[in-house]
């Protein structure tokens, strides 16, 4: 389980849900490579009653057949749509204010469509809300959390945008989104340790997508992973620690050493770097020389808790 907190998300989140009441449509960045882990269940219980477009950003690093399942997905869902584009591609984004007013439905004839942007840091959003302005307005970086105040931006098709800084939840509980988000950059590298988030990508990454990750990296085999029999024992930090190698099926620390060995980190006398090796991977992956890959699909979503009974079975129904 991943913390995360720091203030001026504390305060991003304040300034969200005082301005919640006066926007039509929300629109949601997603890492098209992970866009259930990239998005943030906060934003989601913020916005529950707001109608909300879902742009799967990055699309031409993802994999093709996989953005298309993630569409029809949020499509499926009540008031939601979905657009995977590349945000640095401004033909792309023109159809972004056509649907948020399609959501926003029947508004007063003298005002913009009122939306507003959100996304956990890192996935986007100030390249979309630029490309969408056509000019340099929101700050943009490829390192977390670059916005860090709320930037109000009127552009053509009379929508009116409302940036907002990234914004992660106080405590990644999924551990597999924890560390797809590592991988992807979305969250710092020093949040979770490097070799570790490396070692589980490769893990991952010879499951999903096997011939890219041998092609790339010449490896001769993808061996298999023998689970630990103490694996799933309780840790003395609190929960239990699920076992992400033995849910991949394959070796992550042998994968990840035969790449450093190939790629500069084989020391004197044997020893091998994995840091090294764990540069490499997730350095490549990250910019998308692996080819167009998805961390996870729809299936990989989490079933819904089972609600708690209230344990009052005699409570008077007309006073809950």
């Amino acid at each position: 389980m991943l913390g995360w907190y720091p203030g001026h998300m504390h305060k991003a989140r304040r300034q969200i849900t005082e301005a919640l009441p006066e926007i039509d449509v929300v629109v949601e960045v997603l890492d098209a490579r992970l866009p259930y882990s990239s998005a943030n269940p906060m934003l989601a219980e913020l916005t529950r009653h707001k109608p909300v477009l879902k742009i799967l950003s990055r699309a031409d690093l993802a994999d093709p057949e996989r953005t298309r399942e993630w569409t029809a997905h949020f499509d499926a869902q009540p008031d939601m749509r979905a657009l995977a584009v590349t945000t640095t591609r401004v033909k792309e984004l023109k159809r972004i204010p056509k649907l948020c007013h399609e959501l926003a439905g029947q508004i007063r004839a003298d005002r913009d469509v009122r939306v507003m942007v959100m996304g956990i840091p890192n996935v986007g959003k100030s390249t979309l809300i630029n490309g969408l302005a056509g000019k340099s307005i929101a700050r943009t970086g490829n390192e977390p959390a670059v916005t860090k105040r709320q930037q109000k931006v009127r552009i053509n098709g009379r929508v009116a945008l409302i940036d907002t800084p990234g914004v992660l939840w106080p405590k990644i509980e999924d551990q597999a989104s924890a560390y797809r988000l590592a991988a992807s950059g979305a969250i710092r590298d020093t949040a979770i340790d490097y070799v570790d988030v490396a070692m589980v990508t490769a893990a991952e990454l010879a499951r999903r997508y096997p011939e890219a990750l041998t092609a790339r990296y010449r490896l001769k085999a993808l061996p298999g992973y023998q689970a630990n029999p103490d694996a799933d024992r309780v840790e003395a930090d609190g929960p239990t620690r699920v076992d992400l190698l033995a849910v991949a099926g394959f070796d992550g620390h042998a994968i990840l050493t035969e790449i450093a060995a190939k790629r500069g980190g084989l020391r004197p006398g044997g020893e091998v770097d994995l840091h090294r090796g764990a540069e490499v991977l997730l350095h490549e992956l990250r910019d998308g020389k692996l080819g167009r890959l998805t961390l996870e699909t729809p299936d990989d979503i989490p079933p819904e808790p089972a609600l708690e009974p209230d344990g009052d079975d005699d409570a008077d129904p007309d006073t809950l």
